[in-house]
């Protein structure tokens, strides 16, 4: 998928677990991975936004496309 998100690089930022940003955002661990794995098919603006308060940044510091080319040479495909 050409969206790739970098919640794993606002965590280090911040030095933040996993578990502590999805009980300040109100999700459960397991539905955090999945969107900071990049398997999420969707995410609400609501989530979007609890995201970029706890971790005080913007959606573009979270989600980014990349054409599916990069996508695929990243991935090793």
């Amino acid at each position: 998928m050409p969206i790739v998100v970098d919640i794993d690089v606002m965590l280090a930022k911040r030095k933040m677990s996993v578990g502590d940003l999805a009980d300040r955002v109100g999700i459960t661990p397991a539905n955090l991975a999945v969107l900071k794995n990049g398997r999420a098919k969707a995410v609400r603006f609501a989530t979007l936004a609890a995201l970029c308060e706890v971790l005080k940044c913007q959606p573009g510091d979270l989600l980014r496309w990349e054409a599916e080319a990069e996508a695929e040479a990243a991935a090793g495909g």
